[in-house]
């Protein structure tokens, strides 16, 4: 994958991030001085990862959120009515579901035939971080974003080029 493809792909997943979330009623602000090549989340406490395979690309997108954050999006996107805990699947399905839609509509503005994004899959507890792979030709993006009514999410992308 060529640079031109890379930066179209971590550019349509920020953008689509910033405009799921909106309608979702998640409001957030991409903290550009932060934005970092490689991993760099602190605090995070739930993760919904998604691969992505096929069209020429091959890689991973994550949502990391700190427990602000997690609340925070929680409450939003269920209009208040699922209780945000960390303990319970149905509120973490929530991060789950935001880690589709943003991977899609990314996916689809980036008009790349034949890709594909996988289920997501959940993990919770304390302190998680990801672990970018050591393998030559992938690179990996962090972008943080700081939610309004509190908390960070981040989104750490993974491609190989």
């Amino acid at each position: 994958m060529g640079t031109e493809k890379l930066a179209t792909l971590v550019n349509t997943f920020g953008s689509s991030l910033m405009s799921v979330s909106g309608e979702m009623g998640v409001e957030l602000a991409l903290a550009k001085s932060e934005i970092a090549q490689g991993v760099n989340v602190k605090g995070s406490r739930l993760a919904a990862l998604i691969g992505i395979v096929g069209g020429g690309v091959q890689g991973t997108a994550v949502i990391m959120l700190d427990e602000g954050g997690f609340n925070a999006t929680v409450s939003a996107m269920s209009g208040g009515m699922i209780t945000p805990n960390l303990e319970d699947p149905v509120s973490m399905s929530v991060i789950g579901e935001l880690a589709n839609m943003v991977s899609g509509r990314a996916l689809i503005q980036a008009a790349l035939e034949g890709t594909e994004v996988t289920p997501p899959q959940l993990i919770s507890g304390d302190g998680i971080k990801t672990i970018p792979s050591q393998s030559p030709g992938i690179r990996s993006f962090t972008l943080p974003f700081k939610l309004t009514a509190g908390g960070t999410l981040f989104l750490v992308l993974s491609f190989s080029v």
